[in-house]
Protein backbone atom coordinates (compact mmCIF):
# COMPACT_ATOMS: atom_id res chain seq x y z
CA UNK A 1 0.00 0.00 0.00
CA UNK A 2 1.48 3.75 -0.46
CA UNK A 3 0.25 6.56 0.86
CA UNK A 4 0.59 10.22 -0.82
CA UNK A 5 -1.15 12.98 -2.65
CA UNK A 6 -1.84 13.58 -5.89
CA UNK A 7 -4.52 15.00 -7.86
CA UNK A 8 -7.20 13.20 -9.54
CA UNK A 9 -10.60 13.77 -11.87
CA UNK A 10 -13.66 12.21 -10.23
CA UNK A 11 -16.72 11.90 -12.26
CA UNK A 12 -20.04 10.95 -10.01
CA UNK A 13 -23.51 10.38 -9.89
CA UNK A 14 -26.11 12.85 -9.16
CA UNK A 15 -25.80 11.58 -5.77
CA UNK A 16 -22.34 12.24 -5.36
CA UNK A 17 -21.13 8.94 -5.72
CA UNK A 18 -17.53 8.54 -7.68
CA UNK A 19 -18.26 6.60 -11.00
CA UNK A 20 -15.17 7.24 -12.89
CA UNK A 21 -11.73 8.25 -12.02
CA UNK A 22 -8.99 10.43 -14.25
CA UNK A 23 -5.76 9.68 -12.85
CA UNK A 24 -2.45 10.05 -15.02
CA UNK A 25 -4.22 10.40 -18.11
CA UNK A 26 -5.89 6.75 -17.70
CA UNK A 27 -9.89 6.62 -16.95
CA UNK A 28 -11.05 4.07 -14.62
CA UNK A 29 -14.74 2.84 -14.37
CA UNK A 30 -15.44 2.13 -10.63
CA UNK A 31 -16.68 -1.65 -10.95
CA UNK A 32 -17.69 -2.12 -7.31
CA UNK A 33 -19.81 -0.36 -5.00
CA UNK A 34 -17.53 2.65 -3.11
CA UNK A 35 -17.12 2.70 0.41
CA UNK A 36 -16.92 6.43 1.96
CA UNK A 37 -16.29 7.10 5.61
CA UNK A 38 -14.79 10.63 7.51
CA UNK A 39 -11.42 10.89 8.76
CA UNK A 40 -10.03 13.71 11.63
CA UNK A 41 -6.93 15.70 10.31
CA UNK A 42 -4.76 17.63 12.05
CA UNK A 43 -6.28 20.74 11.37
CA UNK A 44 -4.39 22.82 14.20
CA UNK A 45 -1.25 21.90 12.36
CA UNK A 46 -2.76 24.26 10.00
CA UNK A 47 -5.15 26.66 11.40
CA UNK A 48 -4.75 28.66 14.53
CA UNK A 49 -8.39 28.12 15.47
CA UNK A 50 -10.97 25.97 14.34
CA UNK A 51 -14.08 28.16 13.25
CA UNK A 52 -17.21 27.54 15.04
CA UNK A 53 -19.66 25.86 12.69
CA UNK A 54 -16.72 24.86 9.92
CA UNK A 55 -16.27 21.03 11.13
CA UNK A 56 -16.46 19.39 7.75
CA UNK A 57 -13.70 20.20 5.09
CA UNK A 58 -11.96 21.89 8.17
CA UNK A 59 -11.87 19.28 10.81
CA UNK A 60 -12.98 15.97 8.80
CA UNK A 61 -11.83 14.68 5.90
CA UNK A 62 -14.07 12.72 3.24
CA UNK A 63 -12.67 9.55 2.04
CA UNK A 64 -13.61 7.51 -0.61
CA UNK A 65 -12.61 3.69 -1.17
CA UNK A 66 -13.22 2.52 -4.94
CA UNK A 67 -12.20 -0.58 -6.70
CA UNK A 68 -11.86 0.64 -10.40
CA UNK A 69 -10.46 -1.37 -13.94
CA UNK A 70 -9.13 0.58 -16.89
CA UNK A 71 -11.19 -2.50 -19.00
CA UNK A 72 -13.35 -4.65 -17.99
CA UNK A 73 -11.26 -7.16 -18.07
CA UNK A 74 -9.02 -5.66 -16.27
CA UNK A 75 -7.52 -6.33 -12.67
CA UNK A 76 -8.86 -4.26 -10.06
CA UNK A 77 -7.50 -1.71 -8.12
CA UNK A 78 -8.59 -0.63 -4.84
CA UNK A 79 -7.68 3.06 -4.17
CA UNK A 80 -8.43 5.72 -1.56
CA UNK A 81 -9.15 9.25 -3.23
CA UNK A 82 -10.70 12.46 -0.73
CA UNK A 83 -12.82 14.98 -1.57
CA UNK A 84 -11.58 18.89 -0.79
CA UNK A 85 -15.33 20.00 -0.50
CA UNK A 86 -14.08 23.77 -0.25
CA UNK A 87 -12.56 23.26 -3.87
CA UNK A 88 -14.43 20.42 -4.70
CA UNK A 89 -11.02 18.70 -5.69
CA UNK A 90 -9.89 15.11 -5.07
CA UNK A 91 -7.05 13.61 -4.13
CA UNK A 92 -5.49 9.81 -4.76
CA UNK A 93 -4.44 9.42 -1.11
CA UNK A 94 -3.60 5.60 -0.80
CA UNK A 95 -2.96 2.55 -3.51
CA UNK A 96 -4.08 -0.88 -2.24
CA UNK A 97 -2.92 -4.24 -3.60
CA UNK A 98 -5.87 -5.03 -6.42
CA UNK A 99 -8.07 -7.73 -4.80
CA UNK A 100 -7.68 -11.06 -6.35
CA UNK A 101 -10.76 -11.63 -8.48
CA UNK A 102 -12.17 -15.48 -7.97
CA UNK A 103 -12.03 -18.08 -10.68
Amino acid sequence: MGLFSEAVEVVCSPAGIPLRLIWQGRTYKVAANPVRWYERRSWWEEEPRAERGHGPGLVDSEIWRVQARLRPRSPLRTLDISRQTASNTWRLIRIHDALRESA
